[in-house]
């Protein structure tokens, strides 16, 4: 089968519009500007002091702590003359109360402009919208007492880890550690602590490739990617870990999960490493074929839109995955939600004034809320052994959320 890519103008936002959610739709340039989205609020544009994150809804508060980290062992496939493999990872811990330390930013303000230029709103919205946007998570903060279980997070293609933020502040708050992971040039903005900004070359890659060599190219930023996250889990639980606090990771409850793309690497991840206890994937594709095989029956959750129903004409992967997955499974389509419902994106498109899917019928408190609790309560039923009756079936209160049982 060939590999097409959709454009999604509206429902990728930040990734510069254009994300690998399904194994066929027509080519486009991924790195370059996206038409402009509609802007419904011209004050959110400039106005600071009044955006913000919702607040994660655990009992700790949230600490976090970026991490520069550099693979000896790899040369970036994207831009081999830069040299080693470079990943930039957002840490958020379980943490004391207090207020020692200062408000993490969202992102840098020089991400920010190439964000806003990627996805066509450069002079409509202010970089100082994104970088200054609120977060509840404090550099500095001092590590609650016990040990974590340790959730990695993937962005989908194109995006920054940054439009992680919200579910992983909410996942710290509920006592897991956190890595979210900017992959070196497949975001569209990424900040290096020496002020390089990298750029999503693997898009560039992507949009110029001919069309038979898209669906390899897929594969390899899935299994590229798993290999990234692999080696972040070695530099966080191994024998001279890259954080301070490392001591408070429980090395053997481990979950990987990501969104778009990042949930096909969340597989790609488990089929390579056997450290990885259980995954999620948010409504990407599979570019890596789940395998006859199975994921060594451990637990995998696929958590989509409408698009991944079964027998969707866009996308097959969920359908030919799900009978090889061998552990605790689970398909869980969100009716009335877009692509990016699972991450930030949502919640930017308020707090900016603009619409970016015109699709989606939800309101963002339950995009956000969805997300965070059927997240949540799949890591706390693999990872604390602690039953989550939200995932026998349908709830009165979720009536959005589909199982899907084919």
């Amino acid at each position: 089968m060939t590999m097409r890519f959709r454009r999604r103008t509206a429902v990728a936002a930040l990734s510069a519009t254009l994300l690998l959610a399904a194994p066929v739709a027509s080519a486009h340039a991924l790195s370059g500007p996206a038409p402009a989205a509609s802007t419904t609020a011209t004050t959110a544009t400039t106005a600071t002091d009044t955006l913000e994150l919702p607040r994660p809804t655990g009992p700790y508060a949230v600490g976090t702590e970026v991490l520069h980290l550099t693979d000896p062992g790899r040369i970036d496939p994207w831009v081999p003359e830069a040299g080693d493999r470079e990943l930039m990872v957002s840490l958020y811990y379980p943490a004391r109360p207090g207020r020692p330390g200062s408000v993490a930013p969202y992102m840098s303000t020089g991400e920010a402009r190439l964000v806003l230029a990627g996805i066509g709103l450069e002079g409509t919205v202010q970089p100082s919208a994104l970088s200054s946007l609120g977060t509840h998570a404090r550099t500095g903060a001092r590590t609650a007492h016990g040990r974590f279980p340790l959730v990695l997070l993937s962005p989908g293609f194109g995006n920054p880890r940054a439009t992680m933020t919200s579910l992983a502040e909410d996942l710290a708050s509920r006592g897991y550690v956190v890595a979210s992971v900017d992959h070196a040039y497949e975001s569209i903005g990424t900040e290096l602590p020496d002020g390089r900004l990298l750029t999503c070359v693997a898009c560039e890659k992507m949009a110029s490739a001919p069309e038979e060599a898209r669906e390899e190219l897929g594969r390899l930023v899935s299994t590229g990617r798993a290999t990234d996250l692999s080696f972040v889990l070695d530099r966080l639980t191994g024998h001279r870990p890259a954080w301070k606090n490392s001591r408070m990771i429980h090395p053997d409850r481990v979950a990987v999960a990501g969104h778009s793309i990042g949930g096909s690497a969340a597989a790609s991840a488990m089929l390579a490493d056997p450290r990885f206890d259980a995954g999620i994937n948010m409504d990407g594709a599979f570019q890596e074929r789940v395998p006859a095989s199975g994921l060594g029956e451990r637990p995998f959750m696929m958590l989509g839109t409408a698009v991944h129903s079964p027998g969707g004409q866009e996308d097959k992967t969920w359908d030919e995955g799900w009978p090889h997955l061998d552990g605790w499974k689970r398909w869980l389509v969100v009716e009335g939600a877009g692509h990016s419902s699972f991450t930030d994106v949502p919640v930017l498109e308020d707090r900016m004034g603009v619409t970016l899917d015109t699709s989606v019928t939800l309101t963002t408190d339950r995009e956000v809320s969805i997300t965070r609790d059927y997240v949540g309560a799949f890591l706390d039923q693999h990872l604390r052994g602690r039953h989550q009756p939200l995932l026998d079936g349908p709830t009165p209160g979720n009536p959005e959320v589909v199982f899907q049982r084919p």
